[in-house]
């Protein structure tokens, strides 16, 4: 009974860990993601991704990039753009442009693993779109596409919509007065719809990391095997292991740490990053908002996309010999706790969070100018 005690305390010490040494980069994500979210509408990206060349792919990178890490709602978005004349390859472009190369993602996974994998998750971005687009191509299916365009939506679903403040320039619209309470509440509509997924992904983490030992992981991911065995079945593994565990968005890097310390490849690390796109819930929104067999493809695509994404990089930096040792004590390192940058940035983004949470309460959204229905058939985001 003592040792069960002993380990429920280092979990949740884990956990309080995990949530420490991550809290300021969230505000700082937010408040970004918050702000272009308010003067970046959903319409202009509409009217700019009507093609699936290059420009059209870049230019949803870019708008990925800069909207909600929010896999929910980012999925919410493609559907919009999709149905509204968006193509296919550029409206998943977006959604892995959205939940792979945010900054705050970035951030969190230099400050629980190191810079390796925040550029593994970056430029492996950039490789899991090209790589879609190569096998979207190959397989384009035009008459799914048809029916998925005129698909009558299930009930239910997670809407995020439209919050940008209107004006006829980009310098306009951020001088607004108003801006200031859009932000404030798309920001609090963001951690409304994260904070569930970021507290279960500390508090799995942490536990698995206390009650999972070493060796389980070591024989599951093939540990002493050669590498020629170990790194595909690795990154075969990976996005298997993010379905089963169905935690998405960064709420998946505190369960991607405890994976590294047990003795994953780098490249099956990466591939459960990316995989957060494929859990079993994000596959249900798929088939409510294009239909099954759209959904099907969708899941296919992608896990072919992430395994080929995370073999190139695992190969490409253990050839440049970037691969991060496995003798780093990640648990160490996150249950450390100083008067270090860390507490400075935690207090000054925490008082941020704070000022935006209360300009959010003064000016609460009107209804009827955005919905947001949390329920996910059996997961809120």
């Amino acid at each position: 009974m003592q040792d069960i005690i002993d380990k429920l305390g280092q979990a949740l010490l884990m956990a309080a860990g995990m949530a420490w040494q991550t809290g300021w980069t969230l505000v700082l994500g937010f408040t970004i993601s918050a702000l272009l979210q308010s003067v970046v509408s959903t319409e202009q990206m509409k009217r700019a991704l009507g093609r699936s060349g290059p420009k059209e792919i870049a230019l949803a990178c870019l708008a990925g990039a800069a909207s909600s890490s929010c896999s929910y709602a980012s999925a919410a978005i493609m559907r919009t753009l999709f149905k509204k004349g968006a193509a296919l390859i550029t409206s998943l472009a977006f959604l892995f442009a959205s939940t792979n190369l945010v900054l705050e993602l970035g951030i969190i996974l230099y400050l629980l693993l190191g810079w390796q994998f925040m550029a593994g998750e970056w430029i492996g971005g950039i490789v899991l779109i090209i790589v879609m687009s190569l096998l979207v191509k190959l397989t384009y299916p035009k008459t799914l596409v048809e029916a998925a365009r005129t698909h009558e939506e299930a009930a239910g679903g997670h809407q995020h919509m439209s919050m940008a403040v209107e004006g006829t320039t980009l310098r306009a619209r951020l001088l607004k007065p108003e801006t200031r309470v859009k932000v404030a509440q798309n920001f609090t509509m963001e951690w409304s719809m994260l904070w569930k997924d970021l507290l279960i992904g500390f508090l799995v983490g942490g536990f698995l990391s206390a009650f999972v030992p070493d060796a389980f992981w070591k024989a599951l991911f093939l540990t002493d095997a050669s590498p020629w065995i170990k790194i595909p079945l690795n990154a075969l593994l990976g996005p298997l292991i993010a379905v089963a565990t169905f935690v998405c968005s960064i709420g998946n890097v505190p369960l991607a740490a405890v994976l590294w310390a047990g003795g994953a490849s780098f490249g099956g690390v990466l591939a459960f990053l990316y995989a957060d796109l494929i859990v079993l819930p994000l596959l249900d929104t798929y088939r409510r908002y294009l239909g099954w067999r759209m959904a099907a493809y969708i899941g296919g695509v992608f896990y072919m996309t992430m395994v080929i994404a995370a073999l190139v990089m695992d190969l490409s930096f253990t050839g440049l010999g970037l691969i991060p040792s496995h003798d780093t004590n990640v648990r160490e390192q996150l249950t450390h706790f100083s008067l270090n940058y860390t507490f400075w940035l935690n207090l000054a983004f925490g008082a941020l969070g704070l000022y935006l949470w209360w300009i959010s309460r003064r000016h609460p959204m009107q209804h009827g100018h955005a919905s947001h229905d949390h329920a996910h058939h059996g997961k809120n985001n």
